[in-house]
């Protein structure tokens, strides 16, 4: 299970490997490792698993992905299979139907094999809930493998699957990819469209996308999901990546931003894994400067958990007016859906014109630069008890989420991004660097991220061990 998704297929195509082997393998590499990272739920009985993979080896091929197995993170519906979101309420509730991209996963050929564990409701960057347990970081089972797509960045870490979807509000794809030493896009917002239910304008902060241990395969899969759909206004058209990835990329300006005038406080450590890796992209013949904080952050602040708040109070409304489903929310869940019931009109319009505000900011900043880079957390991976950070660096963080406060300038106004994996610490565990660039660069980001995955290659070059 060590090779890429790409490498499997073509092997498949070639007869080189059989879709039925494959599953074996991977059935065999869950059994063995998944039990120490509990990152794969829902896992789909082995005989009805091995069945679709013969089936699949005597059908005519469907796509890049014909024949590989894949989990759909726990927050999405693939049919047949429990989405549970993490929640008590909705343990046993089993999905009537695919969402849209993993209907595009399937009809590209995927077999889907169970869920990736999540966050209750993708709230909290930390993988935990109480239908499913915890997710623990492979490189060290004390600490906690980020969220909310922690089972998913766990399971291609771990070589249980070569790729993956997760889905990212506020760094969900970038936060644990960085934590364990994988690739996670945030694709420019609309690329992917969300399921056309409910309503369609309004909330434009989270996206699904893809998760993978190189470029190559976040490319590909991210053109598997993405792509218009008629049903939904906002969808944004930024054409296939895969096919571009390789080409010559030009010399880069890049802007770091450090840690935003001192607004972000970083753990020991952070800064100077960031800075070192800065220098090898300067290596690769890029420019990197560093640049004074373009935008107040406390504004900033302020319109993302407005924003953030709302969406979340709208979405969960129908189970925080119920008094036995309430009952079983978590305190961050009961926290956002209040905050949110408390806004004003005038509040999300002010929140909204902070975001405006810093949309235009970002046009400028464009026109001088190629892309901005900036750690995928503010701290390592901390201790699987802990609910969240409660301070970093003595700095105090006053709201369950604050301390991902670093991933919101890309997420408030739907940038793409690329999480690099960014090296390991003296304390042994990884670290990951954002690569943000305008609405639909995506395919300009994959091509610099294949770039450093060429002279780097740290998900093969130190995987984690759990044999």
């Amino acid at each position: 299970m060590n090779q890429d998704a790409l490498s499997l297929s073509k092997a498949i195509d070639r007869g080189q490997l059989s879709a039925a082997e494959l599953m074996q393998a991977t059935l065999a590499r869950i059994n063995a490792v998944n039990g120490k990272v509990n990152a794969i739920v829902s896992l789909r009985d082995a005989d009805e698993l091995m069945q679709e993979a013969r089936a699949a080896d005597d059908a005519p091929r469907k796509g890049w992905l014909h024949g590989i197995p894949m989990a759909i993170k726990d927050l999405s519906n693939a049919q047949g299979l429990r989405t549970t979101r993490g929640s008590p309420i909705y343990k046993d509730q089993v999905a009537e139907s695919d969402d849209l991209f993993v209907a595009r996963l399937r009809a590209a050929g995927a077999l889907i094999i169970g869920k990736t564990n999540t966050p209750e409701f993708g709230l909290g960057s930390n993988t935990f809930n109480p239908v499913h347990g915890a997710t623990c970081n492979p490189y060290d089972a004390g600490r906690s493998a980020g969220g909310s797509s922690g089972g998913a960045a766990v399971a291609l870490a771990a070589r249980m699957v070569s790729v993956a979807d997760g889905s990212d509000m506020m760094g969900s794809l970038r936060n644990p990819a960085g934590w364990n030493n994988v690739y996670g896009m945030r694709p420019s917002w609309g690329a992917v469209p969300a399921e056309p239910l409910g309503d369609v304008f309004m909330h434009q902060l989270a996206t699904s996308g893809p998760m993978a241990r190189n470029p190559v395969d976040l490319a590909l899969l991210a053109d598997t999901m993405a792509g218009p759909d008629p049903r939904q206004p906002n969808n944004s058209i930024v054409g296939l990546t895969a096919p571009t990835i390789a080409q010559p990329l030009p010399a880069q300006r890049i802007a770091w931003l450090g840690d935003w005038g001192g607004a972000l406080a970083y753990e020991a450590g952070i800064s100077q894994i960031s800075e070192t890796a800065l220098q090898q992209i300067e290596a690769l013949g890029h420019t990197v400067e560093v640049i004074p904080a373009p935008f107040d952050a406390e504004r900033m602040w302020d319109s993302w958990i407005t924003l953030r708040s709302f969406a979340v109070a709208c979405g969960a409304q129908h189970d925080y007016n119920d008094p036995k489903k309430r009952a079983l929310l978590k305190p961050a869940a009961i926290w956002e859906i209040e905050r949110g019931n408390r806004l004003t009109a005038l509040e999300l319009h002010r929140a909204s014109m902070i975001r405006s505000d810093w949309f235009r900011r970002t046009t400028e900043l464009f026109a001088q630069y190629d892309a901005l880079i900036l750690p995928s957390a503010q701290c390592w991976p901390f201790d699987l008890t802990l609910d969240h950070p409660v301070e970093i660096a003595g700095v105090s963080m006053d709201t369950y989420h604050r301390w991902m406060q670093v991933v919101i300038p890309a997420s408030l106004i739907g940038l793409p991004v690329v999480n690099i994996p960014a090296g390991f610490g003296d304390n042994g565990l990884p670290a990951g660097l954002q690569l943000i660039g305008p609405r639909a660069s995506d395919g300009q980001l994959l091509r610099l991220a294949q770039e450093w995955h060429l002279a780097t290659d740290w998900p093969d070059r130190k995987p984690p061990v759990l044999d």
